[in-house]
């Protein structure tokens, strides 16, 4: 059987309205990754930039210890929601399935208005991002139905931490 390893996460909260108080969703997403085991590396709110989104999370992908990094906000359809236009060209690959399978299973919650998500994922020099909506309970959907079980390096037949570099095993 195969150990858990807890893995160093960074949350970023992008809003132009909410302070580290009020922000609910990062708050969530911390009492679930630290409910699993795994360990907050750095927390960050910035407001709706695509630039300052930029430059916060190329520093943690360029950081070693990070090794995943979430986000919440910025991923609507309105006029400042800029998240995905300054986070993927980041992406050294994609992962297109994230953004189907969290609209696919917030569908049950929310219906149709999943439409309006623009949620994504990918993989940046060797870190695992995940860009999710602003609100608590996308928070909630997409940790306890997807991100949960693809951090932990004991769900099978695979997840998200054997693409980290420090997990896989050497070539023979």
């Amino acid at each position: 059987m195969t150990d858990f390893v807890p893995l160093t996460i960074a949350i970023l909260t992008v809003s132009d309205s909410r302070t580290l108080e009020t922000d609910t969703s990062g708050q969530a997403l911390i009492e679930h990754l630290a409910g699993a085991g795994h360990l907050l590396g750095e927390r960050a709110l910035v407001r709706d930039d695509r630039y300052v989104l930029r430059a916060v999370v190329s520093r943690w992908i360029a950081d070693p210890k990070i090794q995943v990094v979430i986000s919440t906000g910025g991923t609507g359809l309105t006029g400042r929601d800029s998240t995905p236009e300054a986070i993927k060209p980041l992406f050294d690959k994609e992962i297109e399935g994230f953004g189907e399978l969290f609209r696919a299973v917030s569908y049950d919650e929310i219906g149709t208005s999943t439409l309006q998500s623009r949620a994504l994922a990918g993989l940046a020099n060797g870190t695992v991002i995940f860009c999710l909506p602003g609100s608590t309970g996308a928070c909630r959907t997409a940790w306890t139905k997807i991100l949960e079980p693809q951090l932990d390096r004991r769900h099978r037949p695979c997840n998200f931490v054997e693409l980290l570099p420090r997990f896989q095993e050497p070539a023979s």
